[in-house]
């Protein structure tokens, strides 16, 4: 397995870190105590653990991040700080050995306050997504050609056969998309293909263009895992997807628009990156079988997207999705994207858009809006759009997944239920 592959969201290593962390505190802990060190020691704890603390309650009430941060975030937080500042107090008085293990220790507790973090939220679900770093993707050159294709004239899975030889899952990595028209400081996109797309006379496919959250990495490990379970179950047709990034930097707020302050976010999406999918992609070039997804601050602008431009793309997929782009920092985004225009901020805003779009103009669109069922902002933000989008003639679906969040169960359930709406709208399994 490649290192950017390791799981860090479960499985062995995250358990292998924190239990390391947890006999690392023993053991420092595991000594003949005198005063001077001890009182170093658990000053040391206390001060860390309000550092912890006090760390959190800053970037909540900066809002750096939008959304508060939730609760487990400090603990997490403090426990590791309290940890490190155990192990530096600690040294105090301490033999070598002692010291260098309280300083081995003091790596190992930050990072274990990252992974336990990390695991809570599931977002980042390798090292390479944690860390913005990717492998990037082969492109096949036998297996179909690049380029886009007409509409099949009947479902795809009423005609494909899966071959022998096939791949069980689909390739995931990433990909330069150059921003021709936009100009937009975009990281690699991240690109999902398909078992179907990698065997030779491969068809051409459905097309997923998903956008993640803010802070966030245009990661496809997620959307890639659940359309392997999809692929399994359907001769290894899935869409083809790629993971663009809306945001150019992890803690950009750009509100899915073309602004001063952080570029043509929108262009880049709209015009560069389905340029790019159009011409070095094997994918069904028919709006009906194209789809603007994203989760979070990405479904905020999946929603944008697929208001403004039902040419592009006839289905809509909103994953615990903002009701309009910048709406974890209202003030900031109104003043920095739009110059302090309010009617240019409310004009922004999906039900608007909507709204004010000529009659017919969302005919045939399928849209699909999740929550989490213990998310309740966001199960508000998604019976708002999905109530406008039914007013203007689309087909909607709105689902809770059960027992989740806004972050990782949500993610995945979202995706789930997103995707098993979509197949049959996209002729990749019977209706």
């Amino acid at each position: 397995m490649d290192l950017w592959q390791v799981p860090i969201a479960e499985g062995p290593v995250p358990v292998t870190v924190v239990a390391l962390a947890v006999i690392l505190l023993a053991i420092l802990a595991v000594r003949r105590w005198r005063t001077r060190p001890l009182v170093w020691a658990l000053a040391g704890a206390g001060a860390g653990a309000v550092i912890g603390y006090g760390t959190y309650r800053l970037v909540n009430a900066t809002n750096v991040f939008g959304d508060a941060v939730p609760p487990f975030v400090w603990h997490w937080t403090a426990a590791a700080f309290a940890a490190v500042g155990f192990a530096l107090g600690g040294m105090v008085g301490a033999r070598t050995w002692r010291r260098v293990l309280a300083g081995v220790g003091v790596v190992v507790f930050v990072v274990a306050g990252v992974v336990g973090v990390n695991m809570r939220f599931g977002i980042n679900p390798t090292l390479g997504s944690l860390l913005g770093v990717a492998d990037s993707i082969d492109l096949p050159t036998d297996a179909g050609g690049a380029g886009s294709t007409a509409a099949p004239a009947q479902p795809l899975y009423t005609t494909w056969q899966a071959p022998a030889g096939m791949p069980a899952v689909g390739s995931r990595g990433s990909q330069e998309i150059p921003a021709t028209a936009s100009g937009f400081d975009a990281r690699p996109a991240g690109i999902y293909l398909p078992p179907a797309a990698l065997v030779p006379g491969a068809p051409a496919l459905p097309l997923v263009i998903m956008m993640m959250g803010h802070p966030g990495a245009p990661d496809p490990t997620v959307i890639s895992n659940v359309l392997d379970g999809f692929a399994a179950q359907h001769d290894g047709l899935a869409p083809i997807v790629i993971v663009a990034d809306q945001l150019g930097a992890a803690v950009n707020d750009t509100a899915g628009a073309d602004s001063a302050a952080y570029g043509k976010a929108r262009t880049y999406i709209t015009v560069d990156v389905v340029d790019w999918a159009k011409k070095n992609l094997h994918i069904i070039d028919d709006p009906a079988y194209w789809t603007i997804a994203g989760y979070s601050n990405g479904g905020g602008c999946a929603a944008t997207f697929g208001a403004q431009s039902p040419q592009l793309w006839k289905n809509i997929l909103s994953v615990s999705g903002e009701p309009f782009g910048g709406s974890e920092q209202v003030a900031n985004v109104a003043k920095t994207i739009y110059g302090g225009s309010a009617a240019a901020f409310e004009a922004s805003k999906p039900v608007n858009i909507m709204a004010a779009a000529a009659p017919g103009s969302y005919a045939g669109m399928t849209a699909i809006f999740t929550a989490g069922a213990q998310d309740p902002a966001y199960i508000s933000a998604a019976d708002t759009v999905a109530a406008q989008a039914r007013a203007v003639g689309m087909t909607v679906v709105r689902y809770d997944v059960p027992g989740a969040g806004h972050v990782g169960d949500a993610l995945t359930g979202g995706l789930a239920e997103g995707f098993t709406v979509l197949y049959p709208v996209l002729g990749l399994s019977a209706g």
